[in-house]
């Protein structure tokens, strides 16, 4: 039995691009970013000896909008038929760990079941560099269990948190509309970033397979820019892509974010300030956070984290005049 294709694998089409799956809806069309293109000047070098070229978001769907025009969209589609190649994290980590000793040591860290952990990017393609990341997957419930073992690791020693450095060069490649302060503050209580010898990880959540089914996706009807307080009253998917925050509040039912920067902002229980796109979807209205790709002008953050810190809170109020009033 074929397992279904979901978010965080990769896939190959007829010419040998590789794409990076962005969706779970795909049992037509994969929902996904090109990312790497063989390339004989390309920098990156495959276990063939094949040459790639690294492609960034928006020069990825400008390649394929001149190129491949049948895949265009919100996010790249490729039919089923098409594809050459699936790759996935969770059945490519045992070989990826034989060759790279840091992916190792974190995979004997989490001491999860097998099928629980992945590695994605790069390193699944066979195709990093001595500056790449570790872009490390949790699968389903397993993913909380490896944030509080990141946690411990950085306790003991292990593994090693950001530096003040670090933090700024997240910071800055992000480019969030909040203040850096709060921005880390928000980051430091997350659990899913460190660096292990050195080389920056991430810990990605990605969904089971056993729940894959009620995924948000498509673009509903546009309400306009709206923000909103609301008490998060379900936060169990909010490092999911899109993260999801269920709310407390008289017309939103659900906060969704489109950009990783502000997955897992707020606990059940918080009281969370959301700026976005109101969508309505069915009966139900949604905001929508990371509408573009830099999502400027739109944010979650957690109030009542903020307020916890009376130096934060005075600084808030400099960028958003609603913020903490």
């Amino acid at each position: 039995m074929l397992l279904p294709i979901r978010l965080r694998d990769f896939v190959e089409d007829p010419d040998g691009w590789l794409y990076a799956v962005s969706t779970y809806d795909n049992e037509n069309k994969v929902g996904c970013v090109l990312r790497y293109v063989p390339d004989d000047e390309g920098d990156r070098i495959g276990p063939s000896g094949q040459h790639y070229q690294k492609y960034d978001f928006e020069d990825a769907y400008r390649k394929i909008a001149r190129e491949k025009p049948a895949y265009a969209g919100l996010v790249q589609r490729i039919p089923l038929i098409d594809l050459r190649r699936v790759l996935k994290p969770d059945l490519e980590i045992s070989r990826i760990a034989a060759s790279h000793p840091r992916v190792k040591k974190l995979l004997d860290l989490f001491r999860l079941p097998p099928g629980a952990v992945g590695c994605t990017g790069s390193l699944l393609c066979g195709l990093q560099n001595e500056n790449s990341d570790i872009d490390m997957i949790v699968y389903g419930k397993h993913w909380f269990a490896a944030q509080t073992l990141v946690k411990q690791g950085i306790a003991d020693g292990k593994i090693e948190g950001l530096s003040p450095e670090m933090w700024r060069k997240v910071y800055e490649k992000r480019q969030p509309a909040i203040p850096y302060d709060i921005f880390v503050l928000h980051e430091q209580r997350k659990w899913n970033r460190g660096q292990i010898e050195g080389t920056y990880f991430d810990i990605l959540y990605t969904r089971s397979y056993d729940n894959l089914k009620g995924v948000p996706s498509g673009k509903g009807v546009v309400c306009g820019k709206q923000t909103i307080v609301a008490k998060v009253t379900d936060a169990s998917l909010t490092f999911d892509n899109p993260a999801v925050y269920t709310v407390e509040h008289d017309r939103v039912k659900k906060v969704l974010s489109f950009t990783h920067t502000y997955s897992g902002q707020a606990l059940a229980g918080e009281t969370i300030e959301a700026c976005g796109v109101l969508e309505q979807h069915g009966a139900e209205h949604w905001l929508i956070v990371g509408t573009t790709r830099e999502a400027k002008g739109e944010y979650i953050i957690s109030k009542t984290l903020i307020e916890g810190d009376r130096y934060l809170s005075s600084q808030s109020q400099q960028f958003c005049p609603r913020m903490l009033t």
